[in-house]
């Protein structure tokens, strides 16, 4: 096949890449430039998509034998990424951008490039399997053996069409030592690279901050579930679901016990905060179902709302209506979560494989 491999300047996808072209694939490598800021520098471990990774990825090229060129996606990035990012926390929506990023820039607006430049399928290190089911069976997507490090959760808003054009070539590894020592034994130099975290797009971890220039300030209100004036804030989108610091109240609860945020109502410019117990639900509403097969009502599931969380047994309640945009899937879960916010990702899985994504709107 023809091959286009998605190489970030780090380990795992180096691997990827060398690991299709030993298949016998024909393998290309592009590098994704993700930032409108050319003279982006790496910090540590943060951030991803810098000049320095565009560097590393160009050498690895190199040194498996592969074609390899820069495509500059940062307008589809800053477009489909940032600016939902940030749009849904102005709306008091808890987003994930790994996952919209995953959806939108490297499998939709990569793999639509890849398909007009007459590759086949899309090449990146991402931890996750894709397997199909008996002779001729449509591919699926699974779970990694590295449970620590899978990220089938942030793939699934894929879809069943873009698995069916993928390749995920670390989905068998055990563990992420076994990855760098094979990067040192293919002599690719970023066998050594620490691997990045938090947030791309804010290179310095302060989410909080990055939003308040983004988005300004909107003053509001801290209130309790009946609306008694705890505190004062700059703006709603400072807060998340289940926050427990940094809430500005000065003085402790009647009964002593910890405050967390339980709801955010941008339209009043409140934040509600409550007890713990406040958080827990066993009652999930979703929409923007993508399906990997056909859903039904009192199916048993787990079911997964964190890209590193538990998957917690459930039983699938109702099923979208057909062709009615905007209908629930609803989940009932066998012991209650914390902390669901609207605008996470739900994902339903059958073992190990992913049977849905669909994003959550609000919990009973």
């Amino acid at each position: 096949m023809k091959v286009l491999a998605a190489m970030s300047g780090g380990v795992d996808s180096a691997v990827a890449a060398a690991r299709a072209a030993e298949a016998g694939h024909e393998v290309v490598g592009v590098h994704m430039a993700l930032s409108k800021n050319r003279d982006q520098r790496r910090t540590g471990s943060r951030g991803c998509c810098t000049v320095e990774d565009a560097s590393d990825a160009r050498r690895a090229a190199d040194r498996i034998g592969i074609p390899y060129y820069v495509w500059d996606l940062s307008d589809d990035f800053h477009d489909l990424v940032v600016e939902d990012f940030l749009t849904e926390y102005a709306a008091g929506r808890t987003p994930n951008p790994c996952v919209r990023c995953n959806e939108r820039i490297k499998f939709a607006s990569l793999l639509e490039r890849a398909t007009l430049l007459g590759f086949d399928a899309v090449c990146t290190g991402h931890y996750a399997s894709i397997r199909s089911e008996g002779p001729g069976g449509a591919p699926s997507l699974h779970r990694s053996r590295n449970d620590a490090k899978d990220q089938s959760y942030v793939l699934a808003v894929m879809g069943p069409e873009a698995v069916g054009r993928s390749l995920f070539p670390l989905g068998d590894f055990e563990d992420k030592q076994a990855v760098r020592a094979e990067a040192r034994a293919r002599g690719l130099g970023v066998s050594t690279k620490p691997d990045s975290y938090d947030i791309c797009f804010i290179a310095d971890g302060d989410t909080r901050g990055f939003l308040e220039r983004s988005l300004g300030e909107a003053p509001g209100e801290v209130v309790d579930p009946d609306g008694t004036v705890l505190a004062t804030h700059t703006g709603t989108h400072g807060y998340t679901i289940g926050q427990r610091k940094g809430l500005g109240i000065q003085h402790p609860a009647p009964d002593g016990r910890p405050r967390y945020v339980v709801d955010i109502d941008p339209a009043r410019r409140q934040v509600v905060v409550g007890a713990s117990e406040l958080l827990s639900t066993r009652e999930l509403h979703a929409t923007d179902v993508i399906s990997f097969e056909e859903l039904t009502e009192g199916r048993p599931v787990h079911a997964q709302i964190r890209a590193h969380g538990e998957a917690v047994p459930a039983v699938i309640q109702q099923v979208p209506a057909p062709d009615a945009p905007g209908s629930l899937l609803q989940v009932r879960l066998d012991t209650p979560v914390r902390g669901v916010a609207p605008g996470q990702t739900l994902v339903l899985y059958d073992g190990d494989r992913v049977l849905a994504a669909a994003t959550l709107e609000r919990r009973a």
